[in-house]
């Protein structure tokens, strides 16, 4: 399903007026920056062991948007999680790493969506910058 066709099915479900659809529009788009910011910090830093404090920072920042920064960020978080699986098994065939990585993965995503501190992932020396 598409994201926007997902987004609509979610308001209309939702009942929500015109004026909430607005704002948990503007929620999502604002969370999936907030998402692609952390990706791409992650990316720059390419510090060990920093991937878990990403994950919870993103879904934090975005949750706190409100309830459509919150929803991109698990929509976001498990379309990511189920591509890196995807690819891990067919680099690496059914070793059940992959597995473990992924589910760890989705409990710093949770973690930061529930409004945890990200810090607690923060691994030491990540520079400050983060």
């Amino acid at each position: 399903m598409k994201l926007s066709t997902g987004i609509i099915f979610c308001l209309l479900i939702l009942g929500v007026s015109s004026q909430r659809w607005a704002t948990f529009l503007r929620e999502a788009g604002e969370g999936a920056k907030d998402m692609w910011r952390a990706y791409s910090d992650m990316r720059e830093a390419n510090y060990k062991d920093s991937d878990k404090y990403f994950h919870a920072r993103g879904n934090y920042e975005a949750a706190r948007r409100g309830p459509g920064g919150a929803w991109a960020a698990e929509v976001i978080s498990d379309a990511r999680e189920n591509v890196q699986r995807v690819t891990d098994l067919f680099k690496h065939g059914d070793s059940g790493h992959g597995l473990e990585d992924s589910k760890a993965d989705q409990d710093a995503n949770r973690w930061g969506r529930s409004g945890k501190d990200p810090n607690h992932f923060r691994p030491r020396g990540l520079p400050e910058k983060y």
